[in-house]
């Protein structure tokens, strides 16, 4: 379904404008309008930006979502939330993430907003660029809730959660969009430890009615908390059953990982196409025009332009704004000229 060789792209997640993140700690001073005239702003700020850069695909940037995960919970009935699981001080690490407990059935009868969000930037963003909703899978979607008796481990809280989430894509192909990405980042961080072919089984069963009707996409990545990996960084335990994922293109964290492993796109991208993360959202080192070029020409060694897109490794909501802005000026530019070199 790729139409544009090194297709220029983005995870999902962009940093908040500065006057937002204060806005969301002081909610009670806004009414119910004025968040809504919040909310809209700071969609058109993450458009712009993309626009700006001259993204192929652009989204929203997650704007409405203060966890590429946890914001979720908001509409899943069945859940509390748990302050005495997670450590208060020191560094910063995934066990300071919220937790929730679970004291009812796991549900969501108005859906989980992504819906909501693709309507809103639908009507905000220009012609031209596709635009890309993101929503986690229901493994990952599990991580932060705590087994009980009635789902004893994280796999029943999947089987649980998965259902919620396929009728959410079903709802946004409904709606007309036509690029979906499915982020299963825990799928490839465990996958040296789980059951990778149980991995897979989820999540085709959770795409399986949309698959054909969107370029559907799956990201995987190795962590990304204030700028911290969590999993054991390796494509190898993801090979070869990860191969069966039912998607029209992977995306795999590179640049963090200083292209470690490049070679293991290869398979891949005799399966699906592949967006490869050529931007370090980690470090705030920024790519130049010509570091891209020389990553995209490694990429080609291993995919073909026209299955090829290019990438941040992961969502640059915990990259400051400034940075992210440049650098996805700097990846289109680079891309630009390799693809008109071709």
């Amino acid at each position: 379904m790729q139409t544009i060789p090194i297709r220029t792209t983005v995870i999902g997640s962009y940093p908040f404008p500065g006057w937002l993140e204060f806005a969301s700690r002081n909610l009670d001073k806004f009414g119910p309008a004025d968040m809504d005239e919040m909310i809209e702003d700071a969609v058109i700020a993450a458009i712009h930006d993309q626009v700006s850069a001259g993204l192929d695909v652009i989204t929203d940037g997650e704007q409405t979502r203060l966890d590429f995960n946890l914001s979720f919970y908001g509409y899943i009935e069945g859940i509390v939330n748990n302050e005495s699981e997670t450590r208060k001080f020191g560094p910063p690490a995934h066990d300071q993430r919220g937790k929730y407990s679970i004291d009812g059935d796991l549900k969501a009868p108005q859906g989980l907003g992504a819906v909501n969000e693709f309507r809103r930037l639908k009507k905000l963003a220009p012609a031209g660029p596709t635009l890309k909703a993101s929503i986690p899978g229901p493994y990952t979607l599990s991580g932060r809730l705590l087994p009980n008796e009635r789902y004893k481990d994280r796999y029943e809280i999947t089987e649980a959660l998965l259902p919620i989430v396929r009728t959410e894509l079903e709802s946004l192909v409904a709606e007309g969009c036509t690029e979906i990405t499915v982020d299963e980042p825990s799928m490839s961080c465990y996958a040296y430890r789980e059951d990778t072919k149980r991995f897979v089984d989820i999540f085709n069963r959770t795409v399986k009615p949309i698959t054909g009707k969107c370029n559907l996409s799956t990201h995987m990545c190795f962590g990304n908390f204030k700028g911290r990996p969590v999993g054991y960084r390796s494509i190898k335990p993801m090979l070869p059953d990860f191969l069966e994922l039912d998607v029209d293109e992977i995306h795999i964290e590179m640049a963090n990982r200083e292209f470690a492993e490049i070679e293991l796109l290869k398979p891949f991208a005799e399966k699906m196409n592949v967006a490869v993360g050529i931007i370090d959202v980690k470090n705030y080192y920024i790519e130049t025009e010509q570091d891209v070029m020389e990553r995209i020409k490694r990429c080609l060694e291993y995919i073909p332009a026209e299955k090829l897109s290019v990438a941040p490794d992961c969502g640059l909501s915990q990259t400051a704004r400034w940075a992210s802005r440049q650098k996805l000026v700097n990846l289109v530019k680079g891309a630009k000229r390799i693809r008109q070199s071709l």
